[in-house]
């Protein structure tokens, strides 16, 4: 299992998909949860090839009966995301990260 990390999350490249572990009060905050309440400490990230594909993926899900924790908007890392809670209560991260590869069956690749 390949690895990258960073001062605050570390990701492992397992298979076509990637594990991040974060701190679970910096997750909550990135996810616009509340740390507590019935939330597990984790969210679920889907990865979409440009910013209007994270446009379209969560008006899909608002229309659908989720709920939009965070709008899409530019993040601190440099790319493109936003964040709904699904009807069951699961926070959903949907990125656009110019850094990673994302591959013709979605699956992702980490840098370097």
């Amino acid at each position: 299992m390949d690895h990258r990390s960073g001062a605050d999350v570390a990701f492992f490249q397992a298979g076509g998909l990637v594990v991040a572990l974060w701190d679970r009060a910096s997750l909550a905050a990135d996810s616009g949860v509340s740390d507590g309440g019935g939330w597990a400490g984790i969210t679920l990230a889907h990865n979409v090839a440009s910013p209007e594909g994270v446009d379209t993926v969560l008006a899909e899900a608002e229309r659908a009966g989720a709920t939009i924790a965070r709008a899409a908007g530019e993040t601190f890392w440099g790319g493109y995301s936003g964040i709904f809670v699904d009807p069951d209560g699961h926070p959903w991260e949907i990125a656009y990260n110019p850094h990673w590869t994302l591959n013709e069956d979605g699956s992702v690749t980490l840098p370097g």
